[in-house]
């Protein structure tokens, strides 16, 4: 009889026995998870250390160590009294006789009287330079300088303005001292993240020395300012922390305290700092000069918004659009009205507010290049700037000695939501337009169209369309079918409203 091949050794079932873990198998698998399950355990431990490191159970050590370098500031200013009993009684009353009697026994209000103020402020150097808000101190006769008592400290000294800047609301101070003063360092305030910790400190509602913690609520805040960058906490402020320090957690000044927005004149938790990356430039021109040197590119300008961009082919809504260029550096470097500048000096401009502050900051007389859209592509042109202080003073509001032209003949037509006339020496008059004006002037604006929408009225005057002059309707329809022509949904205008430009961009489909 045949026999079938040899079976293996240990077949299917045999092989199956052999997949049975050992003991010694499991002791080994329970050793290995128990050693995983000590070191997360281990990690975990340490992840706890770093985060209690990072955030102290107490700020006092921190407090301990800045609080000497923040200081109260009380100012004391002469105020005229009342000028006679008038202001209380009316001339020839009856009872004016009464009045004066009573004024004399218990002091005449006419006598000049003081009014003393509170606010706060803090030391930048061991020599006694100090920075506190403008505000602080406007229009004082006499400041101040209240010391935190304690470590050899100095408790009170006078003290001298060596300068200001009511543009961003920061004061430079300087006093005398036997000896070197504590002091703070600025930090970057770029760096300063949304839901980082600060500490406020100063003299809140005249109360004395006051520390208050909080978090960056918000960055890049703008209040009113052509230079404004404020950081939002809400750390309280009341009235009194103005001008006193923002810290971050290294004991570093990453903002000035200014202002808060409240109902009712206390803390509700928004308050603003100007960011130190701001006070730094301003404090060192005011300790060299005692003045502010901002640069000065000499432009009117507004935002790029995304219809004005499209009728103009921009890929995007970025960068600053020249709506005027007077007499001054941008006009004598060839910057024209409706360039778009896009980066200035090696930095891209987001927006008008980026511009002005980068212009302010760059050095007077430093030449700088200006890269502008201008006609479908860019130019490089080299700007000389000047000072932006000169050029306010300056500013008279010369008249254009343009020669006359001829007036078109008056005509009337309506396109785009508007009905249109070209000037005519009449409407000139009527306006109080130079002679020499030239455009188109807005009659009437339907209420239901875009233009009326994007803020045209009648008495404004129409100078440009589609980045070139207009001064009859004819120029005004060829504007228009150049642009259908070119594929444009919208028409790119100028408007002037009493001397001031701004451009408008109208959908053609209207």
């Amino acid at each position: 009889m045949r026999q079938g091949p040899p079976q293996r050794q240990g077949g299917p079932a045999v092989q199956a026995k052999a997949r049975i873990a050992t003991p010694a198998q499991d002791v080994s698998h329970h050793r290995f998870r128990l050693a995983w399950l000590t070191l997360l355990s281990a990690l975990f431990i340490l992840a706890q250390a770093l985060v209690a490191q990072a955030r102290p159970e107490s700020l006092a050590p921190l407090a301990e160590r800045v609080s000497p370098a923040v200081v109260n500031i009380t100012t004391s200013t002469l105020v005229e009294g009342r000028t006679g009993p008038q202001g209380i009684v009316p001339e020839g009353s009856p009872f004016e006789d009464f009045f004066r009697e009573f004024q004399d026994r218990n002091g005449s209000p006419e006598q000049p009287r003081r009014s003393s103020a509170l606010g706060s402020g803090f030391v930048i150097s061991e020599d006694g330079y100090i920075v506190t808000n403008n505000h602080v101190i406007d229009g004082a006769d006499e400041i101040r300088i209240e010391f935190f008592p304690g470590d050899g400290q100095p408790t009170e000294l006078p003290a001298e303005v060596i300068g200001t800047d009511p543009k961003t609301d920061i004061a430079l101070l300087k006093v005398e001292a036997e000896r070197p003063l504590k002091f703070v360092s600025f930090g970057d305030s770029d760096s300063a993240r949304v839901g980082d910790w600060v500490i406020a400190m100063g003299n809140p509602l005249g109360q004395g020395f006051s520390l208050s913690v909080g978090i960056v609520s918000a960055r890049n805040r703008a209040l009113s300012g052509s230079y404004d960058d404020y950081i939002q906490t809400d750390a309280a402020i009341n009235r009194g922390n103005s001008g006193g320090p923002l810290f971050n957690m290294d004991g570093q000044v990453v903002g000035v305290n200014t202002a808060i927005l409240s109902p009712n004149g206390g803390s509700i938790g928004i308050g603003f700092s100007m960011a130190a990356n701001v006070v730094t430039k301003v404090v060192d021109q005011l300790r060299e000069y005692g003045e502010t040197r901002r640069g000065w590119l000499g432009v009117r300008i507004q935002d790029v918004t995304p219809d004005v961009a499209e009728a103009m082919g921009l890929e995007k809504a970025e960068g600053a659009l020249i709506t005027d260029v007077p007499d001054g550096p941008a006009k004598e470097a060839g910057l024209l009205s409706g360039d778009v500048i896009v980066t200035f000096d090696g930095a891209e401009v987001t927006d008008t507010r980026a511009l002005v502050r980068q212009v302010g900051e760059t050095t007077v007389g430093k030449a700088v290049r200006v890269v502008v859209y201008r006609d479908g592509s860019t130019k490089t042109i080299l700007v000389t700037l000047g000072r932006r202080e000169d050029a306010e003073r300056a500013e008279n509001g010369d008249a254009d000695d343009s020669d006359e032209s001829p007036a078109p003949e008056a005509t009337e037509q309506s396109v785009l939501g508007l009905t249109l006339s070209a000037l005519t020496d009449e409407t000139r008059q009527q306006l109080g337009l130079d002679a020499a004006a030239n455009g188109l002037l807005v009659k009437e604006v339907d209420e239901t169209s875009e233009a009326f929408e994007k803020g045209l009225r009648p008495g404004d005057l129409i100078t440009e369309a589609g980045q070139q002059d207009v001064t009859t309707l004819a120029d005004l329809d060829t504007r228009i079918a150049e642009a259908k022509e070119a594929g444009r949904k919208s028409l790119l205008l100028l408007v002037r409203r009493e001397g001031e430009p701004r451009f408008v961009a109208l959908s053609l489909s209207e």
